[in-house]
Order: structure tokens, then sequence, then C-alpha cells
């Protein structure tokens, strides 16, 4: 685990101005223009990044697709790309401190969240798919004697990589690493308001061995570098992590272009059901707690939605907010800060925006709901608890992505699905009971794609990870996230 000491040097580290980076090296954005880097921590300027245009995205699109026909990396040698990514992943392990740091100072994340989720997940990640390159295999079809089907497995050319601001080393990594292993190049659009972390994420790759063009990194506004990227001719497919409106946006501009392959991981508004039967009401509360407020609950499979049955519900909430009061929320690169600060101040106003339209929808204000340590500078906000929540209310129908959770009663089981599945989200959810038979049920009857059973959060690479409904398609993690990645090609062979 990292220490404060090491925190507290590398939290002054100056940054400058960081460029794109096409073809191998770093590169400054045609129009030469840049966006300051608001930490917010105290709301201070403390970097600068290249504000890509079109004509950047283009070029660093002719750099992938120059480097996949040429064939270093796309026919390479399973064995060779599986010692440049398993060479990245001992680099981003060696610089997790600095990494950790940098993402922290970025997006507001708290250090020991950020340390395991950031560069310890993502060095595993990219771990994983290294290992897993040389156990891909074609396929013989079963065919009369006299002919020969064979199933190719193929890189698809050129993925365009666009990540959120919440965990772009980790989230970047669930589709950059498994696009490398399958032999693709990739173009990455980081987060207007987190890209460091990526932009050093392809430093440490170049360093790895990773040949020039392989992986770019074009920083900018998502108006202007994620359009140009999702309008591309040449660009094979995108890997999306983000909001619904985006999302519906990218897949016009499939429509209007190549009509490339669009994979998206889109909002949630996540149930957690608690039963009556659940093994520990005061662990499941803590659990609880923190599965919708670290990270200020800027964390995709969030449990926003708290449905309790009535017959425990008092001494449920009593265990919550007792959770939840003792959640201490401060500068998030000390270590004994449980939650850190709001990843921007526009955030925040969105987030405050939430409290104030769910008190004149009725619901009941239990704590939070103000922002916090303002003198500070940066943005901070108070963990938020809201009953008496109804499913008409905004609060139960539209993500927020933060500090704020609605809580519901229900009675019976058949009340507690209803409930679950009455949003267009499908990406989360969690039950709490010791009844097998209860649980089994509920993950049948939950319309999500990940039901978590006695817990919430904590799914590893191994297990595949994306939604149902208008959470979107397509999965990142495990073994099913290299098949969006390949093309598969016959071949017909009379004999």
């Amino acid at each position: 685990m990292i220490s404060q000491n090491a925190i507290d040097t590398l939290r002054h580290t100056e940054i400058g101005t960081r460029g794109l980076f096409i073809d191998g090296a770093q590169s400054q954005g045609i129009a030469g223009a840049t966006l300051p880097v608001i930490s917010p921590i105290d709301g201070r300027v403390f970097a600068s990044i290249a504000d890509g245009n079109a004509a950047d995205v283009d070029r660093a699109v002719t750099s992938a697709r120059k480097a996949f026909e040429k064939g270093s990396w796309s026919r390479a040698a399973p064995a060779f790309r599986k010692k440049v990514l398993s060479r990245l992943a001992e680099l981003v392990e060696k610089h997790a401190d600095e990494l950790a740091v940098l993402g922290v100072r970025d997006n507001g994340t708290e250090i020991g969240m950020a340390y395991k989720a950031e560069p310890l997940s993502a060095a595993g990640t990219i771990r994983y798919y290294a290992e897993a390159i040389d156990k891909v295999y074609g396929e013989i079809a079963p065919t009369a004697e006299n002919v020969l089907g064979l199933i190719h497995k193929e890189p698809l050319g050129v993925v365009g990589v666009i990540v959120p601001w919440n965990f772009p080393l980790m989230i970047g990594a669930w589709k950059v690493a498994p696009a490398l292993a399958a032999g693709n190049c990739v173009v990455v659009k980081p987060p207007e308001i987190a890209s460091l972390t990526l932009l050093r994420l392809a430093e440490l790759a170049a360093d790895a061995g990773l040949p020039a063009g392989v992986l770019n990194v074009v920083t900018g506004r998502g108006a202007v570098t994620g359009e140009a990227l999702g309008l591309h001719m040449d660009v094979d497919a995108i890997a999306f992590t983000g909001s619904g409106p985006v999302g519906r946006r990218l897949l016009d501009y499939s429509a209007r272009s190549n009509l490339k392959r669009v994979f998206l991981e889109l909002g949630g508004k996540s149930p957690n059901i608690v039963f009556a039967a659940a093994p520990d009401l005061k662990q499941a509360a803590v659990v609880s707690a923190n599965g919708i407020f670290r990270n200020s609950g800027q964390v995709c499979v969030a449990g926003s939605r708290l449905l309790v049955q009535a017959s425990v519900y008092d001494r449920f909430m009593d265990e919550l907010v007792s959770a939840t009061t003792r959640l201490k929320v401060g500068d998030p690169l000390d270590l004994t800060s449980d939650i850190g600060a709001v990843s921007s101040a526009e955030q925040l106003d969105k987030n405050l925006g939430f409290v104030a339209r769910a008190q004149i929808e009725g619901a009941r204000l239990v704590t939070g709901g103000e922002r916090i340590l303002a003198e500070t500078g940066g943005s901070y906000m108070a963990p938020t608890i809201f009953e008496n929540v109804t499913q008409n209310m905004q609060l139960a129908r539209e993500e927020v992505f933060g500090p704020v959770l609605g809580v519901m009663r229900f009675d019976t089981e058949e009340e507690a699905v209803r409930l679950a599945n009455s949003t267009v989200y499908g990406l989360a959810s969690a039950v709490w009971t010791a009844n097998l038979s209860t649980a089994h049920r509920m993950v049948r009857a939950i319309n999500a794609g990940v039901v978590h059973v006695n817990t919430y959060g904590g799914a590893d690479i191994t297990v595949p990870l994306g939604g149902v409904k208008q959470s979107g398609f397509g999965r990142d993690k495990s073994l099913h996230a290299l098949e969006k990645y390949l093309e598969l090609k016959t071949a017909w062979i009379a004999l």
C-alpha cells in the first residue's frame, strides 16, 4: 500500500502541459490550443492538456491504421504480444504510486480506493489479457469428409476507446488491454477532466516495447474529439463507457459513417435490496453505505436505490445512518479520508440540483444534502440519504452519479422485483438474504447485467461487466470481452 510520505511528495510534482500521444511520441495539437486541468481537491489549475481537434483525431487514426497494416503488432506472434503486455503490466505496477496520486489530483477519488482501483487494477487487467493471448484458438467446423471448414479469429483493425472520468485508468484498461491483446491498434479519447493517467499509460506502453502507432491518445473536448472519432470512416469499432445521451450519439455517428461496431456501457440506477432474512443487517448497512458513497457516488454500478423490507426498515435505517455518518469526507490524498472530492464544480452543482428536486417532490432528507469543506476551494459533498422516495420521483428514475441515496420500503418479494425493474436501466443490483431459494429467484428475476448476493461490488476481472436495457450492450472484463475485438473469418476448402 502507498505511504502518506510518498503521497505528500508526489502531490506537488510539477506536470506542466501534456501533449497528445500519437505514433509513439508526445505531440502538440495542430491548433496549439490547451485546456486547464483543475483539481477538485482545491479548485486550482495544476496542469494543462492539449485541446485536440478533428485533424488531431485523423492523425491518430492514420497512425493506428498504418501500424495495423504494417503488421508489427496485428500479425505479430502471440508470444511477442504477450511479452509486451506483460512488461506493460509490470511497469504500471512499478509506477503505481505515481499513477495513483496523479489520478487523484485529476478527479478527486480517495487515494485508498484509487490505488487499488486504478493502477493495481489496471496492471491486473493488462496481465490477465496478456496471459489470454496465446490461448485463443481458431475452430474446425464439422463438415463432410470432402470439405474442410476453418474459422479464423482476426483483429478488427482500429478501435476507438472513449472512457469516463471516474476511473479512467481502470476502465481504460478494461477496453485497451483486450483490444491490444486481440491484435488491434487503438486510439483513446480520455475524459477532458481526467486525462493524465491515460497519457502516462501510453508512455509506459512505449517503454514496454509496444510498436509506434499501436496505442494513441488524443485529449480534448468530447463534442470535438469524441465526435470526430465516432464519425471517422477508418475506425472499425468504438468502445465507450459514459452517459446514455452520448451513447446514443455514438450510435448515430456509426450510422452516419461506416457502420462501425459500437459497444456501450452506460448509466445505472442500481437497486440494492435488503430482505428481513439478510444474514447480518449491520454488515449489510456498512457495505450498502460504501456501495453508494465511496468515490462520492461516482461509480457506474453504485447502489443508488436502496429497497428495504418493511419489517426491518427502522432497524436497518438506524444502522445505515450510523455507518454513513462515520464516513470521513476530506482531502482525497489523505489516507484517513474515506471519501474524497466530487470530480468537478459542475458535477457538484448537478448533485445539489438533485437534492433540491427531491425535497420539492416530497422525499425526506435524512442526512447530508449540502456542500461541505467549501473553504478548501475544492468540490466536496456530504453523503446524502433520502427516504419516502417514490417511483415517480426524479431521484428514483435518473442517475445522479453522486453521493445521493434514495430509500424505499417494500413488503413482499414480488414488490421488490417490481421496484427493482421499474427503471430504464439494468446495469447492477444486489440482494441481501440468507434464504438460498430467495437469492436464486431474485438473480433470475432482476433485469441487470450483474446481481450481487450478500455483498456489493468487488467482482474481479474473471467475470463480465455490462448492462441490459438502456444501460447498454457489450461486455467489459473476462474472456468474453475479447470477443468484441475479434472478427470471424470462414475458410471453406474443397478437398
